[in-house]
């Protein structure tokens, strides 16, 4: 039995250990299981239990063209999405730093596409794609440009894809990079303007650098959401046309719900992990050797 001078003496530790312990093995558990599902062969379309085959699984995978196809189309994806939104949300937060008739009103604006439930997002905008009713092609005859068919061009559906992700998420980096600016200090600013800087000047040399910090923790928070990005895609397309828009998750969720390959979708999935982490660690040593 514990006495009461122990709980009152380890109470910073004892009292939040049951949290940190659940949340560990809540986060643990489903990466070692994955992992150790890896290494298997199982294949539920056998109807033979799971055998240990070391790195037969990822072999078999890193064989087909489709997973290195998919590959590419992820980073595909989230390079073109992450990039307009970074792009886009400096801008706008640029914007919002300033006062006008009407910014809080925008600012509140602002969240509706972050708490919007993405699978409602994904069937909306795949009613805005819609060749023949869809808001989108009726918008480009408006200005006398041809219509498109979006989502169903396979030359087209991933930066069709981007938008709905850009529209989602640019407010997120905006709001990131406007609390980053309201913390900045005003004295470099006086500095400059006395010394005759012009406006373009104090932005990049003075603003960007001193922003630099939040900008990129928005980036790296985006990059790996957009490098698993699984709802609006399935939503939307379910990986086509064809596997036009199938990405590294789209692929393992087809190898394990439509194909039953467990062993090879979990290969898919450890290599997604640690492509996610490598670009983690790589922004990290980034953001140090530039000293932000």
């Amino acid at each position: 039995m514990l006495d009461g001078k122990f709980l009152d003496r380890h109470a910073k530790v004892l009292f939040p250990l049951p949290a940190v312990l659940f949340t560990l093995a809540l986060m643990v558990f489903p990466v070692l299981y994955t992992l150790w599902v890896s290494f298997t062969n199982w294949n539920l379309a056998s109807g033979l239990p799971p055998r240990f085959v070391w790195f037969k699984s990822y072999a078999t995978v890193f064989a087909e063209p489709r997973f290195w196809g998919a590959f590419v189309r992820t980073l595909y994806f989230t390079g073109i999405a992450v990039a307009a939104e970074t792009v886009l949300g400096v801008v706008w937060a640029l914007v919002l730093n300033r006062e006008f008739v009407g910014k809080r009103t925008i600012k509140a604006m602002m969240l509706l596409p972050l708490v919007a439930t993405p699978v409602a997002i994904g069937i909306a905008w795949t009613l805005f794609y819609e060749p023949t009713i869809g808001i989108a092609n009726w918008a480009l005859k408006l200005f006398g440009l041809q219509g498109s068919r979006w989502i169903a061009d396979p030359d087209f559906v991933l930066p069709a894809l981007a938008i709905i992700d850009v529209w989602q998420w640019t407010p997120l980096i905006a709001l990131i990079t406007l609390a980053g600016l309201a913390g900045l200090s005003q004295e470099p600013y006086e500095s400059a303007r006395v010394d005759g800087a012009n406006g373009w000047q104090i932005f990049w040399h003075i603003t960007l650098p001193m922003v630099a910090p939040a900008v990129l923790t928005a980036v790296l928070l985006r990059s790996i959401d957009a490098l698993k990005t699984f709802d609006i895609i399935y939503s939307t397309t379910q990986g086509g046309p064809g596997f036009a828009s199938e990405t590294l998750n789209i692929y393992s969720y087809n190898l394990s719900f439509n194909y039953f390959r467990l062993g090879q979708a979990a290969a898919s999935l450890v290599f997604l992990f640690a492509l996610v982490l490598s670009f983690s660690a790589l922004v990290a040593r980034l953001r140090r050797r530039l000293g932000l």
